[in-house]
């Protein structure tokens, strides 16, 4: 029987045990994945006992959707949308992209745990209450930034959302995540600054060719 996650008020020593065992979490899963992660692990990295550790976050299940919706709270924080959204449209879209790309530059072991939960087929995503609202703020904004460009001419009609937000994300995250295998075939860094710099200018230039009328 899995242990259930303590209702208890989290003390600040709670907090930070908490915040041991999700970065020792972290590095497990990105690592090794789901399958592959050890709870014994996350507990020796994080020098804490199994027993807290399920205090804390009940199971393993419910351990990797923490990861995750820490994972994906710093990707959404990093995308800074409410930054853009009185931007002048092509200008906002052009720092979403960057800034999109920059989380992926930045962290890369995000991707890793993304291609463990797709193995899952998003599983744990699905079970979380907080991940899939992180994504509202984002989608009002592209449609706001695409309803101005269109009144403004800069934009053309008929642009689906969904499609350009995996557009913009694929750009640079699968960039990253399959780097070894490119530098493999290819013989070049690709994670040096200049590189990243010119994936980035890159990955702007296609999305607003593409939004163009």
């Amino acid at each position: 029987m899995k242990a259930k996650k303590s209702t208890a008020p989290v003390t600040r020593d709670g907090a930070a045990t908490q915040e041991r065992i999700l970065r020792a979490a972290t590095r497990e899963f990105a690592d090794k994945g789901y399958d592959g992660a050890r709870v014994d692990e996350i507990v020796r990295a994080s020098d804490v006992s199994k027993n807290l550790l399920y205090h804390h976050f009940g199971s393993k299940d419910q351990l990797f959707t923490a990861v995750l919706e820490r994972a994906y709270e710093t990707i959404r924080a990093r995308q800074n949308d409410l930054s853009i959204r009185n931007m002048a449209p092509e200008e906002g879209m052009r720092k979403l992209v960057e800034f999109t790309a920059s989380i992926w530059e930045e962290a890369p072991e995000f991707s890793r745990l993304l291609a463990s939960e797709n193995l899952h087929e998003a599983r744990h995503v699905r079970q979380s209450k907080r991940i899939i609202p992180m994504y509202d703020p984002l989608m009002q904004t592209l449609q706001d930034l695409l309803k101005r460009g269109e009144e403004q001419g800069v934009f053309r009609k008929g642009i689906d959302l969904v499609d350009l937000y995996i557009s913009i994300t694929s750009l640079s995250a699968h960039y990253i995540s399959n780097r070894h295998t490119f530098e493999a075939i290819f013989g070049v860094n690709l994670m040096s600054p200049a590189r990243l710099q010119q994936r980035k200018e890159h990955a702007v230039e296609i999305i607003l060719r593409y939004l163009r009328p």
